[in-house]
C-alpha cells in the first residue's frame, strides 16, 4: 500500500483531472460503470508509472517530466479502456502465450489439431494471446517495483496450461520490464511472449531500428512471406513514422529501437534482451499512437515455437527516456 500516496500524486501532477477517472483514497479508479479499477503507482524522480494487475496485468501509463513539461510516452488509459478488465486500451500489455494471429485459430501440435475461437472485436483469428484478458494476482509492490502472475489452467481460449509473470522496476533512468512463461503441460507445447506498447505519436515522431527481413500480410494481416526490408519500411537510419501504414513482423532485430519526439526534444530507447528478436511494427493510418512490440516468433509462427514441460522462457525489455 506504500505505492497508493504515489498513485494520488502522479495523477495530480501528469494528468488533465478533467479529461481521467476519478481517484479515491484507497487508489481506485471509477470507470464510470459502477466498478473501480485498482491502480498501482510506481515514481523515480521524473518518472511514473500506473499499473492495472487486474486489467490483464497492463501498463495504464508511462508519463516523464521533460523539457516542456509533463509528457505520456505512451498512449495513457481511459475510463472505457480500465471498464472492460482487459488490457486492450491500455498504453502497454502483455503478448502471452504467443503475439498476432492464428490463421482460422487452428492450431498444430505433436499431429493433433487444435480450434481456438476468435477472442477480439472484428476479428475472426485468435489474436495476441489471453493473458491481456485476465486479472493478474499481485506478488509485490513498492514504490520502486511490482511483480504480477497470471496462471492459466487450459479450460477455455489456450488449450494448455502455463504460468506468467511480469515484473515492472522503476528507476531513475527508466522502466525494465521482466516477462516469463512456464509450461505446466506434462509436455511440449507452444508458448511465446512479447510486449504490446503503444507510443505517442506527434507529425515529426521519428523511429529507428536494425532488422533484417520482413513478412508480407494478406488483408487479415496473415503473413505470406518474407522478403528484404523495402527501403519505404526501413527505420535503420531514424526517421518519421507519419506517412508510413504498417502492421507487419520483422525478424533479425538486433534488440533496439529508439523513438523521439523532435518538438518535445524526448526520445525514448527500448532495448530487449533474448528471446525476443522479432519486432512487429503497427503503424495505423491516423492514430495517435503507433506500436513497436519485441516478440519471441514470427506473426502466424507460434506452432514452432516449442516449450518442453517444465520450462521457461523469459527475457527483458528496457525503456530508457532521454532529452535531445
Amino acid at each position: 500500500m506504500q505505492a497508493l500516496p504515489a498513485c494520488r500524486r502522479f495523477f495530480s501532477i501528469f494528468v488533465d483531472i478533467s479529461a481521467l477517472p476519478r481517484l479515491v483514497d484507497n487508489g481506485e479508479v471509477y470507470t464510470g460503470t459502477g466498478n473501480s479499477v485498482t491502480v498501482l503507482s510506481l515514481k523515480a524522480g521524473r518518472l511514473a508509472v500506473d499499473l492495472a494487475p487486474a486489467a490483464g496485468g497492463s501498463i495504464v501509463r508511462f508519463a516523464v517530466e521533460g523539457p516542456s513539461g509533463a509528457f505520456d510516452l505512451l498512449r495513457p488509459a481511459g475510463a472505457a479502456s480500465l471498464a472492460t478488465g482487459s488490457g486492450s486500451g491500455n498504453a502497454c500489455y502483455p503478448l502471452i502465450p504467443f503475439s498476432n494471429r492464428i490463421a482460422n485459430g487452428r492450431l498444430d501440435v505433436g499431429g493433433r489439431e487444435f480450434v481456438l475461437q476468435p477472442n477480439w472485436p472484428a476479428q475472426r483469428h485468435p489474436m495476441h494471446g489471453d493473458a491481456w484478458a485476465h486479472p493478474w494476482t499481485v506478488e509485490r509492490v513498492d514504490d520502486r517495483f511490482a511483480a504480477f502472475a497470471y496462471e492459466h489452467h487450459g479450460r477455455e481460449g489456450w488449450p494448455f496450461r502455463y504460468r506468467a509473470r511480469q515484473s515492472f522496476r522503476l528507476d531513475d533512468d527508466g522502466l525494465v520490464v521482466g516477462m516469463s512463461i512456464e509450461n505446466l503441460e506434462p509436455r511440449e507445447v507452444p508458448a511465446g511472449l512479447g510486449l504490446h506498447p503503444f507510443f505517442a505519436r506527434d507529425a515529426d515522431t521519428e523511429l529507428a531500428c536494425r532488422v533484417e527481413g520482413v513478412w508480407r500480410s494478406d488483408a487479415e494481416v496473415l503473413p505470406i512471406d518474407r522478403i528484404a526490408v523495402p527501403s519505404d519500411w526501413d527505420f535503420a537510419l531514424s526517421r518519421p513514422v507519419e506517412g508510413v501504414v504498417l502492421d507487419n513482423c520483422f525478424d533479425g532485430w538486433d534488440g533496439r529501437a529508439t523513438v523521439r519526439w523532435p518538438r518535445r526534444a524526448l526520445g525514448l530507447a527500448m532495448e530487449a534482451t533474448e528471446p525476443f528478436r522479432h519486432l512487429v511494427i503497427y503503424v495505423p493510418k491516423g492514430r495517435p499512437y503507433f506500436c513497436v512490440e519485441p516478440v519471441s516468433h514470427a506473426n502466424g509462427a507460434i506452432a514452432r515455437s516449442l516449450l518442453a514441460s517444465g520450462g521457461k522462457l523469459a527475457g527483458e525489455i528496457v525503456f530508457r527516456p532521454f532529452t535531445l
